[in-house]
């Protein structure tokens, strides 16, 4: 599989599974425009990288204006646009009635709204070239339901619904977009779960032993997930869930 000469914009790319996403496409051979709040963190990815293959963004998913200003530059420096990750995404915990309305709308507003915003403005140069990729990354949450985290588990059940809507109203404009629900993943976010936990290392290992494979996912197993979809070698996929859970979902 290679991505040569390809161009993508992977948001949350500064760590967990974006950044996972970025190292593995860029080993495909695509140039990455990394998108991230921690600007800190964007610095390390550049460093390890390369700065000619992954330019960085500092921002937030939901500043429309960035979103715009960032597709567009991209469009125009490189004179293409194949590929959108939407990685970009919180986990605050609580059930619904210890979750307030500021807590639900931020959780929503990054895992959808932001989704959606970045989405949106990469259909732009797409659809003018009749040809391009968008990868969301949703959860195995969004079709098992889970505990405790009713705002996370919602918003990731919306991001597969507005993954199908987009593959539907563009798949004959030479679109693509497919989710990919990861299972439990062994990132900084996931450890942040375990830690609102009264008991974190009895739900860590509760997590584990829910998964058929026994472990946790790595970053590089969800990226792999990622680049497949994103490349050629998907090209009659389309409005796929796509679970990689190590067993969750069987189980």
């Amino acid at each position: 599989m290679t991505l040569e000469g390809q161009v993508a914009v992977i948001t949350g790319a500064a760590s967990g599974i974006g950044r996972a996403a970025v190292e593995r496409l860029a080993r495909a051979g695509a140039r990455i425009v990394a998108v991230d709040r921690d600007a800190a963190g964007l610095d390390g990815l550049a460093a390890a990288v390369g700065p000619a293959v992954c330019r960085t963004v500092a921002g937030e998913v939901l500043d429309e204006a960035l979103a715009r200003a960032t597709i567009d530059a991209a469009d125009r420096d490189y004179g293409r646009l194949d590929i959108l990750v939407t990685a970009a995404g919180i986990s605050l915990g609580n059930a619904a009635l210890e979750t307030s309305l500021e807590h639900w709308n931020t959780v929503m507003g990054v895992n959808v709204t932001g989704t959606f915003l970045w989405i949106r403005e990469c259909l732009r140069p797409m659809t003018a070239r009749k040809r391009g990729a968008i990868v969301t990354i949703a959860s195995q949450l969004a079709i098992a339901g889970g505990r405790g985290n009713v705002s996370y588990v919602t918003s990731k059940g919306a991001v597969v619904a507005l993954t199908k809507a987009v593959a539907l109203d563009y798949a004959e404009q030479g679109i693509r977009c497919n989710a990919v629900l990861p299972g439990a993943t062994d990132t900084p976010m996931l450890r942040r779960s375990f830690g609102r936990q009264p008991e974190p290392e009895a739900a860590r290992e509760r997590s584990r032993r829910r998964h058929a494979m026994g472990r946790f996912g790595k970053p590089e197993e969800i990226a792999a997930a990622i680049a497949y979809l994103a490349s050629d070698d998907a090209d009659f996929v389309t409005g796929v869930a796509l679970p990689v859970d190590g067993g969750w979902l069987a189980a």
